[in-house]
């Protein structure tokens, strides 16, 4: 007997030639290849970054043995999720273990988490810069739970910093990367995920030895 999927929400931003990209990263730009005016027929001319949009990050994207993004296993990318509502940070804010506390007996193997900040209210604004972001030993204790799996509704896991690297490194990266999982960046609505039972889906393009791939992100829940 199937399983109806219910409450279906798009966790993802649209792109478009404005799509905010972490510095010195690729922008984003979409241009007709094809008419149907000209040619009978639509097609788009697409160049774009691997990171651009709602994405995925491989292991591969900080480790340079690390698998890419077509070696994944897409067990990471479909699952069970566990929203974290990490609202009310300041800008550069620190995401601690603390913060996770009411959500910890949830963390285990095969779960999704997502970190809800609210950073995407400031999506195309020079403030999405600014997000709070997960500490390198918060992120290690996620990994401990048997999550491979972390994304949140911001640009990135590590702090951003403009003209220079993060106070911390990229220790979320690495935390999760290292361990064989995943990153999914710039979610969006995860306020909208579903309360009870939600199912996430954050299959990325298969791009063969990429670091990453932009994603069509989206939350459930079946059916009982």
């Amino acid at each position: 007997m199937t399983r109806p999927v219910r409450d279906v929400v798009d966790l993802s931003h649209p792109l478009d030639d404005d799509t905010p990209v972490y510095p010195g990263d690729p922008v984003a730009r979409f241009s007709p290849a094809t008419t149907v005016a000209a040619d009978g027929y639509n097609v788009l001319h697409v160049r774009m970054g691997s990171q651009t949009g709602t994405h995925v990050d491989a292991p591969y994207h900080f480790l340079e043995d690390g698998p890419r993004i077509d070696e994944i296993p897409l067990e990471h990318c479909l699952g069970p999720a566990v929203v974290a509502d990490v609202r009310g940070k300041p800008p550069h804010g620190r995401i601690e273990w603390a913060d996770l506390a009411p959500w910890v007996d949830r963390l285990a193997p095969g779960r999704i988490l997502l970190l809800r900040t609210g950073w995407d209210e400031h999506w195309g604004t020079d403030a999405y810069f600014d997000h709070p972001y997960l500490t390198g030993e918060a992120a290690a204790r996620v990994v401990d739970a048997g999550v491979r799996t972390v994304g949140l509704d911001a640009l990135s896991l590590d702090e951003t910093v403009l003209g220079g690297e993060p106070a911390d490194g990229f220790a979320a990266h690495l935390a999760v990367l290292g361990a064989g999982g995943v990153i999914v960046e710039n979610l969006r609505d995860l306020g909208r995920v579903p309360a009870v039972d939600p199912v996430v889906s954050v299959l990325p393009l298969r791009l063969a030895g990429a670091d990453g791939a932009p994603v069509r992100a989206v939350a459930f829940r079946l059916s009982a």
